[in-house]
């Protein structure tokens, strides 16, 4: 719902001061104290003035405004994380007083500062019109150099190149050390005691900087828990991982180490399969009798609907349906072809099967099981990306193939033990496509052996999960790939099989 940017500003500052003020309910606590709070005091302030000429806003838009516009704030803290050290500039250095003083960026060009050229006004036009000179910038800057360097105790300190080439010392460093070497012995002499004090903390810097002794590179790690660590049950879709990256299994069941989810969601695939799924689902159990137009705008109509509550990005949502819209024809083509020899069974169907002879469960979620005229079933997985070829699921991509063998053993959820004539994947990608496979009694009972020999290879003591074993394509990085070290070695380096977790 709509409303002014007014009535939200108040609505939201009015809340924000009672939950600073605390059960007391006294003042604003400290929301508006320090650096931070001024700051954003005044951004605020700025923005409750211009606030009756915003127009209206939905909650969302007017959150999008406000964090731009505090964003376009700025608060600085002078206070340093320890308290007994100081960083002032050479005005603020002149009128306080320090039992230590590091004059640091001692470079020409930095202290002092070389005066900038002027595009108006020459030096003649600046003297007659009685303004200063560019060269008093430098005696004030001496004079802020000879107030500071006057304290008890005075480390000098530069930078000796930049990021670009070798700096030049300042004119003051210069003519200091000029002056010591060229008067007597004495001068000498505490020139080069200040030249030994200084070394020593040079010394100690290079050797916090000095690189670590040489480190042998990792090998590809292949690590052999113990049996009663390793996982006794996946789901489907983690089989292909099984396959082809069986470190991951490892450092996810074993080391239950998982990606951290990002603080702020981002509108990206695995979000956009979801919202995909959302739809389809909803769609194929309200769809009924409708014919083909109905069925359309029910279709598009539970698009917005599944889109405004799970993408909250005005543009990603507007692109989703774009390009979901460019392939809704396609696909009430098929399923129009689709209802004229099936019929829909379950969506979003959860189903677990034990494999007795490994002691090993399979879990999964089919998204569509439909039954054929002739009584079997037929199994569907959406895909928003490319779907996998009928090679690649008879070898890596397996979920299909798997759920084919849960659906013959009765494993899904209020389905009876059935025969499965057929598995498919429906991809909508930028070019929508159908890859099915059709499957006979004992190409599924040649799944469900090849499966279970997987399992009992990695029920082996001596089988470790090796990294990045089979990986589809190389240029893409796995979620454990720092973890095992990547880089270090490479695909084509064998695995070194350890024994861990004795």
């Amino acid at each position: 719902m709509k409303r002014a940017l007014s009535d939200h500003l108040t609505d939201h500052l009015r809340l924000a001061t009672a939950l600073a003020a605390g059960p007391n309910g006294e003042g604003t606590g400290e929301l508006w104290e320090k650096e931070a709070g001024r700051a954003a005091l005044s951004v605020t302030s700025q923005l409750q003035r211009e606030a009756e000429h915003g127009g209206d806003f939905t909650p969302r838009d007017y959150r999008d405004l406000f964090l731009a516009v505090l964003n376009g704030g700025e608060a600085r803290d002078p206070i340093t994380a320890h308290p007994n050290i100081m960083i002032w500039g050479t005005l603020e250095a002149r009128v306080q007083g320090a039992d230590l003083v590091i004059l640091a960026g001692l470079n020409d060009g930095t202290w002092p500062e070389m005066p900038t050229a002027d595009p108006w006004m020459n030096r003649k036009m600046r003297h007659d019109a009685g303004l200063l000179l560019p060269e008093r910038r430098v005696g004030l800057s001496a004079h802020d150099f000879q107030q500071a360097i006057a304290a008890d105790h005075v480390i000098l300190t530069r930078a000796i190149r930049n990021a670009e080439a070798q700096t030049v010392p300042s004119r003051w460093v210069n003519r200091l050390t000029n002056l010591l070497d060229g008067m007597s012995d004495d001068g000498k002499s505490a020139l080069k005691t200040m030249l030994t004090r200084g070394k020593h903390w040079l010394d100690l810097t290079a050797a916090v900087e000095a690189p670590l002794a040489p480190v042998a590179p990792a090998l590809r790690p292949s690590p052999r828990p113990p049996l009663t660590a390793r996982p006794n049950q996946l789901s489907v879709t983690r089989i292909a991982k099984l396959i082809r990256d069986p470190y991951s299994i490892y450092a996810e069941r074993v080391l239950n180490l998982r990606p951290l989810d990002p603080l702020h969601q981002q509108p990206d695939a695995p979000l956009r399969g979801t919202v995909l799924h959302r739809v389809l689902e909803r769609f194929i159990d309200e769809r009924g009798s409708r014919d083909r137009p109905a069925a359309r705008a029910l279709l598009m109509h539970i698009a917005h609907v599944v889109l405004e509550a799970e993408a909250p990005w005005p543009a990603t949502r507007a692109l989703w349906l774009a390009k979901f819209e460019r392939v809704v024809d396609w696909f009430l083509d098929h399923e129009d072809d689709r209802r004229t020899w099936s019929q829909n069974l379950a969506n979003e169907v959860k189903g677990k099967h034990l494999f007795a002879d490994v002691g090993f469960t399979l879990t999964g979620t089919a998204d569509r099981i439909d039954r054929a005229n002739d009584g079997t079933l037929v199994i569907y997985d959406y895909k928003t990306g490319t779907p996998p070829s009928a090679e690649m699921q008879k070898h890596f991509d397996k979920q299909l193939l798997l759920e084919a063998v849960m659906a013959e053993e009765g494993g899904f959820d209020d389905l009876k033990l059935e025969t499965v004539s057929q598995v498919a994947y429906i991809g909508l990608g930028a070019t929508p496509k159908n890859v099915s496979i059709p499957l006979e009694h004992a190409e599924i009972q040649a799944a469900s052996e090849e499966f279970q020999d997987l399992i009992r290879a990695y029920q082996d003591p001596n089988q470790g999960y090796t990294s990045r074993r089979a990986v589809h394509q190389l240029r893409f990085g796995g979620d454990h790939d720092h973890l095992a070290r990547y880089g270090e070695w490479d695909d084509s380096h064998d695995p070194d099989p350890q024994k861990v977790g004795d």
